[in-house]
């Protein structure tokens, strides 16, 4: 017995279990090897009566589809496929029995003659009747079941192999295939009299009518067949083998995060299935239901998996079971006042598209009777419009009805579950998943079963719904596409401490934030999969230039729920496109003052961006680094208090400089210490200037209302005039100059018993200042660690002793955890479980 054999072999297991009817699908008996290992599985099952139903191998009967087609049209190329298709079939044959395989060969020299005696009558005729068709299609199945049958046999298993065609008998009606079971369990019953063997092996998909002549089963014929059989057979189970585990909570090619479920009821089952998810056709689950019969969804290449159990009874495991897509439709809409409370105006509508023989997906109308909307396959988009024009041209001629209008480019994102019943807010947590990864919904239905809610959507955010609703039910981690422009100090920060998190908020949190692009100003580095590890190594070796438009094009071809950019540039060209990015619905997290301190008219377009899109716009860090001093301030405003003043230091390099000057050192040498220690910029006169503390008191000064720019701000520049143009070094020999007014400064402000420390001030109505003041002693920016920031708000609720925020306010570790703060935080915004 084989190793998987031997794993299935449980006497115990398989002891209450008499008559189990297995189906397996071409991906399962896809070439001798696969025969082989079907064979191992089936003989290491130990059920009283084994009944086995199998496809065609894989990709035949298209192939003998094309080849009716061929002839029928009288292309000569059929005979070549004829000679192709029979190899394949005599190759399995000879690889699968070996010395045993003469007389099978020769069976299946036998039929494929048959076949090209049909075939040349067709290239004769010049048509492919129906009927021939039927007879043709299905011989892949009658091959499949005496492969694996010989196989079994030459094994030494008492086995017989039954053409469904001599026992099954249908009808095809309006509804689809109709069994005939007194009929077809009668001709069982005499056939099983002269094949008793335990194992049998059956030909899926192919039947005859009650004329006798041959047909099929549809396309999905072969797991239907597993259900009749099941059902003629009274099995206890049926078992369904495909090429996955089971069923997923959505296409595994669109979310690669969906999770295998391990029950359904037959209800969720029918309903993913109608709305395309990969299960098994509800057509195949009616003999199952009628019966109580348990299907199992089962893997063949993983036959030890326990797969999905679908029976009668419902699982509360959460309210969303899974979630599915269907594609290729379109949206139809009569819309017109002259519908309104007029009885009969929804069979006038569904009449005509049933004459036009138009299957209708899915319906939608409202309450106002003003229109009715339904949804309808692509394909029959045009004839489906034109028969609603003919059924109401009275009523378009008349202005009674105003249009009938015509959407294309649909899919239909379908949530099932039998959970949802009588649950409150599973449908907001559908529509709010949606709104925040940004997919405008078209058409909502859901039935009062509360089973399935059902919106159709532009097919273009089709992989992005589907994403976002299967992390909105936490079926899967919450997924943003993450770009970080700036791999610098700050940014190379950020970039270690998102590699070092993202484990935990994976596992924790179900948070995905996948590094799919970095770029600095001359280089890019793209990932299709997101970067793991060591990202340094792979940037440096980028060969790529660097694109803003190709980087934000890379982040969104993903499709993910969310898309987040972190700019850690410092930029002005960078910070001009944020409006552009948020309309987009990209989040935008930054420590770049060139947006919150910028020109009025580009901050006034972001704020109004990320209002328009709900893309979140967070840029804590640009003042105080990783203090939470924005989140404050906002707080403060958000709860309707009044800031009448804000003061504070916002510098690490001028907060150190006075704290340290007593005037025992120089000025001039502590500029150059603090220089050396890496506490300044490489020119101390981007520190000196001012001009980044102004930026800050301008962030601050607009989150709290006011529209204040950059150049209404009174700037004292430390840098004396005639240093400002001068090299850096120059600069630094030519500072003792400045030493004489600084010391004389230290010993005014000592005189009346105050210290010298450089602060940004702004009250309304007052003009906002930064620069160097003089503080009592007791002040609280007077007795402030090395580097620390602070920052103080008065307010209406907090006059007489004002809210102060302090705490090391510099340095890339600190700034980069206050950028990765707003990160999160735009996660949670998504739904992120922090």
């Amino acid at each position: 017995m084989s190793s998987v054999a031997a794993s299935l072999a449980d006497p115990a297991a398989d002891a209450a279990v008499r008559t189990v009817v297995h189906k397996f699908g071409g991906t399962s008996v896809a070439d001798a090897e696969r025969y082989r290992h079907v064979a191992q599985l089936l003989l290491a099952r130990q059920e009283q009566v084994q009944v086995t139903v199998v496809s065609a191998m894989k990709g035949v009967t298209d192939a003998l589809i094309e080849l009716a087609r061929l002839a029928g049209a009288g292309d000569a190329n059929w005979e070549e496929r004829w000679h192709e298709l029979r190899a394949r079939h005599r190759a399995a044959a000879a690889a699968l029995l070996g010395e045993h395989s003469g007389a099978t060969v020769e069976w299946l020299d036998a039929r494929f003659a048959r076949l090209h005696d049909v075939l040349a009558a067709l290239a004769v005729i010049g048509e492919l009747p129906q009927e021939v068709l039927d007879r043709v299609q299905g011989l892949g199945e009658v091959f499949s079941a005496h492969l694996l049958g010989h196989h079994l046999q030459a094994l030494g298993e008492d086995c017989d192999v039954l053409d469904a065609r001599e026992v099954l008998v249908v009808n095809h009606g309006e509804l689809g295939v109709d069994v005939d079971w007194k009929s077809s369990a009668a001709k069982l019953e005499l056939w099983r009299q002269s094949h008793p063997a335990r194992r049998l092996v059956v030909t899926g998909f192919v039947a005859r009518d009650r004329k006798g002549h041959i047909t099929t089963l549809g396309r999905n014929g072969s797991d239907f067949s597993g259900a009749i059989f099941a059902a003629l057979f009274d099995a206890d189970e049926l078992h369904i083998w495909t090429d996955v585990d089971g069923v997923l909570s959505a296409d595994p090619r669109v979310v690669p995060e969906a999770v295998q479920l391990d029950a359904l009821s037959y209800d969720e089952a029918c309903e993913l299935a109608y709305f395309g998810a990969k299960v098994v056709h509800p057509q195949t689950m009616s003999p199952a239901i009628e019966r109580g019969l348990p299907i199992i969804i089962r893997n063949t290449f993983q036959p030890d998996h326990p797969g999905t159990r679908i029976t009668g009874e419902s699982s509360s495991a959460g309210p969303i079971k899974g979630l599915t897509l269907s594609p290729d439709l379109a949206v139809l809409n009569v819309e017109g006042t002259g519908l309104i409370g007029v009885p009969g105006t929804a069979e006038r509508v569904f009449s005509a598209l049933r004459n036009a023989h138009v299957s209708v997906v899915m319906i939608s109308q409202g309450s106002s009777e003003h229109s009715i909307c339904c949804v309808v396959k692509q394909g029959e988009a045009e004839l489906a419009r034109e028969a609603l024009v003919q059924a109401f041209s009275h009523e378009l001629a008349a202005g009674q009805v105003q249009r009938v209008q015509l959407t294309t480019g649909v899919s239909v994102l379908a949530a099932v579950g039998d959970g949802m019943a009588g649950q409150p807010g599973v449908a907001a947590r559908l529509f709010e998943a949606l709104g925040r990864a940004h997919v405008n919904i078209l058409a909502i239905a859901q039935g009062s079963s509360e089973r399935n809610i059902s919106v159709a959507i532009d097919a273009r955010d089709a992989t992005k719904a589907l994403r976002a609703a299967h992390a909105g039910f936490w079926l899967s981690p919450q997924t943003f596409s993450v770009g970080v422009i700036g791999p610098g100090n700050v940014g190379a920060a950020l970039l270690d401490q998102l590699n070092t998190a993202q484990p935990q908020l994976l596992a924790k949190a179900k948070l995905d934030l996948r590094l799919r692009a970095v770029t600095s100003r001359t280089r890019m580095l793209l990932d299709q999969r997101g970067l793991h590890g060591e990202w340094k190594q792979a940037f440096e070796a980028s060969r790529s230039p660097a694109d803003l438009d190709l980087f934000t094009e890379h982040l969104l071809s993903a499709r993910l729920p969310h898309t987040l950019i972190v700019d850690c540039s410092g930029s002005p060209e960078v910070a001009e496109r944020y409006a552009g990015w948020l309309a987009a619905g990209i989040h935008v997290v930054t420590p770049n003052k060139q947006a919150g301190a910028g020109p009025l008219v580009r901050y006034h377009a972001i704020r109004a961006a990320a209002e328009d899109s709900g893309a979140r716009f967070r840029y804590e860090a640009t003042v105080g680094a990783g203090l939470p001093v924005i989140t404050t301030l906002r707080d403060l405003v958000d709860t309707g208090d009044e800031v009448t003043a804000i003061a504070g230091i916002f510098s690490g390099t001028l907060a150190w400089l006075f704290n340290k000057y007593d005037g025992s050192v120089p000025f001039s040498e502590l500029v150059t210490q603090a220089r050396g220690m890496g506490y300044t910029e490489p020119d101390p006169r981007d520190d000196l200037s001012g001009i980044d503390v102004a930026r800050k008191l301008v962030i601050l000064a607009r989150e709290a209302g006011h529209d204040l720019s950059l150049e209404d701000v009174a700037v004292e520049s430390l840098v004396p005039a005639s240093l400002q143009q001068a090299s850096v070094e120059d600069f630094m020999a030519a500072l003792p100059e400045v030493d004489a007014t600084f010391a004389q400064r230290l010993n005014d402000a000592r005189s009346r018993g105050c210290v010298l420390r450089y602060v940004a001030q702004f009250k309304p109505g007052q003009a906002p200042s930064v620069g160097l003041v003089e503080l009592p002693a007791d002040h609280a920016f007077a007795n402030l660690r090395l580097t620390d920031n602070v920052v103080q708000f008065t307010t209406g609720r907090y006059c007489n002793n004002p809210l102060v925020v302090q705490g090391p306010g510099a340095g890339p570790e600190v700034t980069a955890a206050g950028v990765f703060a707003d990160v999160l935080r735009v996660a949670a915004g998504e739904g992120a479980r922090l």
